[in-house]
C-alpha cells in the first residue's frame, strides 16, 4: 500500500476514533445514569470495540490494548447489575483519558509508535487492573470496609482547586497568575503533607508552572491532567502510582533558573523540606541551613 493510501486510512481511523471517544466521554461522565441504560452501555462497549479493531488493523498495539481493557470493563458492566459510585466513575474516566491521550498522540505525530507510549500504557494497565478488581468486588457484593473510602473527600478538594486553576489559565500568562497557580498547588499540598509522592508531584507542578518557554495552554493541559489523575490516586490510596509524567518533568526541568527561584514554599515543615530538596542541590541546601542557623543564633 502506498504512503498516500496509508495516510488516508490513518485519517479515517483517527476521525472515527474521535467520534467513538465522544460517545465514551458522554457515557462515562454520567455513568451512574448510563449504567442503568442497556443501550447506552452497549454503545460504549461498541465504541471501545471499534477503536480496538481499527488500532489492531493499523498495528498500533498500545491503542488496541487500552481500548480492549476498556471494552472488557464495559462488558462486565453490561453483564452485571452494579451500582455505580464515585470511585467506579473515576476509574472509568481515567481509563478513557488514557485512550484519548494515545489517540491524540497519534493524531499529532506522524512518527508515533508504540515505543512512545510505554509509560502511558503502564499507567493505563495499572488503572485497569484496579478497575477490574473493583468491578468484581461490586458484582460480588463485597462489603467494603469504612477505611476503603477516606474520611476526607480528597477527590472533591482536588476538583475544586482545579476549577480555580482553570479559571486562572483562561487569563493572561502573567507572573501574578503563575504565582496564584503555585499557591493553589501549595493548598493541595496541605491535603496530604505526609505523602512524599504527592508532595514531589506538586513541587514538580510548581516548577512547571514557572516555565515560560512553552505555550501557556500546553502547560495548562499537562498540569491540570496530572493533578486530576494523581488526586484520584491519592483519594483511593494508590500512592505508589503518583509519579510525575515525562511531560511534566520536561516542563519543570526546562524552566529557567529565574523562574525556578520563584517556587513557593508550603507552611507545613515536612512539605517545605521536600520542596527545598527538589529545588536546590546539596551545596545550596547546606548554605540555606547555615544562613537559617546564623539568623536564629543572632
Amino acid at each position: 500500500m502506498d504512503t498516500a493510501n496509508q495516510q488516508r486510512i490513518l485519517g479515517y481511523f483517527i476521525e472515527e476514533a474521535k467520534e467513538h471517544l465522544q460517545t465514551l466521554e458522554k457515557g462515562i461522565l454520567q455513568l451512574s445514569t448510563s449504567a442503568q441504560d442497556a443501550e447506552m452501555v452497549n454503545e460504549m462497549f461498541r465504541a471501545a470495540h471499534s477503536v480496538k479493531g481499527g488500532a489492531a488493523m493499523l498495528g498500533y498495539t498500545s491503542i488496541q490494548k487500552t481500548a480492549h481493557r476498556l471494552e472488557d470493563a464495559f462488558k462486565m458492566l453490561k453483564e452485571s447489575s452494579i451500582d455505580v459510585d464515585n470511585k467506579l466513575e473515576s476509574l472509568f474516566l481515567d481509563g478513557y483519558d488514557y485512550l484519548k491521550d494515545l489517540v491524540e498522540r497519534l493524531e499529532n505525530s506522524a512518527e508515533f509508535s508504540d515505543n512512545d507510549a510505554i509509560e502511558i500504557l503502564e499507567q493505563a494497565e495499572s488503572n485497569f487492573t484496579v478497575l477490574q478488581k473493583y468491578l468484581q468486588e461490586l458484582n460480588a457484593g463485597v462489603s467494603l470496609t469504612e477505611t476503603t473510602e477516606p474520611s476526607i473527600d480528597i477527590a472533591e478538594q482536588v476538583k475544586e482547586t482545579l476549577k480555580q486553576m482553570l479559571q486562572l489559565f483562561k487569563q493572561e500568562a502573567s507572573t501574578e497568575n503563575r504565582q496564584k497557580l503555585q499557591q493553589l498547588c501549595l493548598n493541595l499540598g496541605e491535603i496530604a503533607p505526609e505523602e512524599k509522592n504527592w508532595q514531589n508531584l506538586l513541587v514538580t507542578a510548581q516548577k512547571a508552572l514557572t516555565n515560560t518557554r512553552y505555550p501557556y495552554n500546553t502547560i495548562a493541559q499537562i498540569v491540570i491532567k496530572e493533578l486530576k489523575i494523581s488526586g484520584d490516586r491519592l483519594h483511593f490510596g494508590q500512592i505508589e502510582q503518583i509519579v510525575p509524567s515525562k511531560n511534566l518533568q520536561q516542563l519543570a526541568n526546562t524552566a529557567t533558573a529565574t523562574s525556578t527561584s520563584q517556587v513557593m514554599l508550603p507552611t507545613e515543615p515536612k512539605a517545605a523540606a521536600i520542596t527545598l530538596m527538589k529545588t536546590f542541590n546539596r551545596q545550596q541546601l547546606v548554605q540555606i541551613v547555615q544562613i537559617i542557623s546564623s539568623k536564629l543564633q543572632g
